[in-house]
């Protein structure tokens, strides 16, 4: 069922954006040079740069995607994050002092002067090509959300948050983006305090907010720490510790949309500190946002929820073939709730471990209807992957009578994957629709208008520093960086601004043929975990290896891109290693290849 949404609603929503906007183009118009226009004229304070740094990375993904993933596996997610204040101090002490020495206006100018131009230009494209992409999917991921939930045309929905985003974005280049950031977290921090604090006032009055802890507790929700060295396991102290270290180190040391932020900072000290706020706040902002998405799932504990999210994908398999299955999981579902509310209700009120396992297996048995729904959902939408569930379950059923055999074996695991792969289809997989629709269905008026802001000033700030830093590096690095004459400062301003309009119309007709994976916020830190391990690499070769040439780490960044391609392509690790694995493969095979190479190439940069 589709929302409409109060004029109350609405004039939340278009007053917050209108006054973010036109406050970002008023307060920086007329850059008159690169050095205002990329790097803010070097006027921004600490506590701007961590703001804008945090508001970057925190794109409307986080928010639906973050919340979606504590309602379904709990609170782990925050160990994604534990090599963040990591990755903050070995930037600060080691990254920011080259480069404001340097004066570079891009993370790969500093290329050049240690290696080579083509070097420089192969880490700018690898950077070009992952960036490129994650701006398409941070403007999709809210339009695709918006545009099920509300009915609104997601070709619509993508070009006005595109469109939002250029406006102010060519118009003010850095500064705009950083003094508009600031606003949008301020809108992004008031709305998650308002939804928090309104959800657990939704729980009964008789459960406590440490009553709703116990019973998250209860069902595995608040398991924080996982220490295992389990490598199927994407979340883990220890991924978080070193996959995540390697990947923020790559994310804020050498990409230019985080690096192009703290660029335009007073002074080095300014920047630093800027570094470290982001670093003492990022993860209790993760964890905060991850409790709202537990609160919600609390909140369903004691309110019915939908066996699926998205309302069409419902609507398509009650109208199918699969109508009556479907109707029967929810009978069951039913059932289940009326016995986990007065479960729950008696948890809160005495903590019996014997309750506590009654919940735990209640929880265990949604899951189970959950999966069974996506996957009627899967065969109601989909003829071929029906057709190919149909086809394997015949194989079985002949095979069966000799259990023990390969063939069984193979056909019956084979059966088990298709089934479980129901769960991550675009129409099935609602995890990242569990908040947006709890929002328009239990929040009052005008608190929906102003979580709707944050969502879209949460895509916008994103992009924004997405499409800016693609138009920097284009401009600087590949446009300038080869002109034959220097055509001067409003030529080069002049430019970049076409190259800024240039990746924002990129930016939405990547989101107008974009498509949903697994869970969103997965889906960009994979594409970061392909590029990143690599470009890392090359700047850990540029920093510590001094007799490492711009020859040896070319062939070698080339050899490590494909080779990660292949590792991810292939499921060799969880995507958060590939960080790990690229950054090492690079520096050792750039090792083996520089004695190999002439002594004339060894003499060069």
């Amino acid at each position: 069922m589709q929302q409409t949404l109060d004029w109350i609603d609405w004039t939340v929503l278009i007053v917050t954006l209108a006054v973010i906007v036109g406050y970002g183009t008023w307060k920086t118009r007329g850059s008159k040079n690169v050095q205002d226009y990329v790097r803010g004229g070097n006027s921004t304070k600490w506590w701007t740069i961590g703001l804008s740094v945090m508001a970057t990375q925190a794109s409307a993904i986080t928010f639906l995607s973050t919340t979606g993933q504590a309602f379904s596996d709990g609170m782990g997610f925050v160990q994604f994050y534990f090599g963040l204040p990591i990755a903050m101090v070995i930037i600060c002490l080691v990254f920011i002092p080259i480069y404001h020495r340097l004066k570079v206006y891009t993370a790969y100018e500093f290329l050049e002067n240690r290696f080579d131009l083509k070097t420089r230009t192969l880490t700018a494209i690898l950077f070009l090509i992952q960036r490129g992409l994650a701006a398409g999917i941070t403007i999709f991921a809210p339009a695709i959300i918006l545009s099920v939930v509300l009915g609104w045309n997601i070709v619509t929905l993508n070009i006005i948050i595109g469109v939002l985003v250029i406006i102010y974005t060519v118009s003010g280049g850095t500064k705009a983006v950083t003094v508009t950031q600031k606003q949008q977290m301020f809108v992004i921090f008031a709305g998650m305090i308002a939804a928090l604090i309104i959800i657990i006032n939704l729980i009964p009055n008789d459960v406590s907010f440490v009553d709703a802890i116990d019973i998250a507790g209860a069902t595995g929700k608040m398991q924080v720490l996982d220490f295992s060295f389990d490598l199927e396991n994407r979340y883990t102290v220890w991924t978080g510790l070193i996959g995540g270290t390697f990947l923020m180190l790559s994310y804020f040391g050498t990409d230019q949309s985080q690096v192009q932020r703290y660029l335009s900072g007073k002074s080095m000290k300014e920047m630093q500190m800027g570094l470290l706020f982001n670093g003492l706040l990022k993860v209790p902002m993760q964890f905060f946002i991850l409790l709202v998405g537990v609160m919600v799932f609390v909140f369903y504990q004691f309110n019915p929820s939908p066996l699926n999210f998205i309302d069409k994908s419902t609507e398509t398999v009650l109208a199918s073939e699969y109508g009556n299955e479907y109707r029967a999981l929810q009978d069951k579902q039913a059932e289940l709730f009326d016995m986990k509310q007065r479960l729950s209700l008696a948890y809160a009120k005495d903590e019996n471990p014997e309750l506590k396992q009654e919940l735990f297996q209640i929880d265990s048995i949604e899951k189970t209807y959950r999966l069974e729904s996506k996957f009627l959902i899967k065969k109601a939408i989909d003829p071929e992957y029906k057709a190919n569930y149909i086809a394997l379950e015949k194989s079985v059923k002949q095979l069966e009578s000799n259990p023990k055999s390969e063939a069984y074996k193979t056909k019956s695991a084979e059966l088990k994957t298709l089934y479980k792969d129901a769960a991550k289809d675009t129409q099935t997989n609602d995890r990242d629709y569990m908040f947006i629709r709890f929002i328009l269905n239990h929040l009052p008026t005008g608190l929906i208008g102003l979580l709707l802001a944050v969502i879209l000033s949460a895509a916008m700030s994103s992009t924004a520093s997405e499409i800016n830093a693609l138009a920097t590096i284009t401009s600087i690095d590949l446009y300038g960086r080869n002109l034959k004459e220097d055509k001067g400062e409003t030529h080069m301003v002049k430019m970049t601004k076409w190259f800024t309009f240039g990746w924002g119309i990129v930016a939405i007709i990547i989101a107008c043929f974009a498509d949903l994976a697994e869970n969103l916020i997965q889906l960009v830190n994979i594409i970061g975990s392909i590029f990143y391990g690599n470009v890392l690499g090359i700047f850990l070769l540029a920093f510590f290896f001094k007799h490492i040439k711009g020859n040896a780490v070319f062939i070698g960044a080339l050899i490590t891109q494909f080779i990660v391609i292949i590792g991810w392509a292939f499921d060799w690790m969880p995507y958060l290693w590939l960080n790990l694995f690229g950054c090492i493969l690079v520096i050792i095979i750039a090792h083996i290849i520089q004695p190999i190479l002439p002594k004339t190439q060894n003499n060069g940069n």
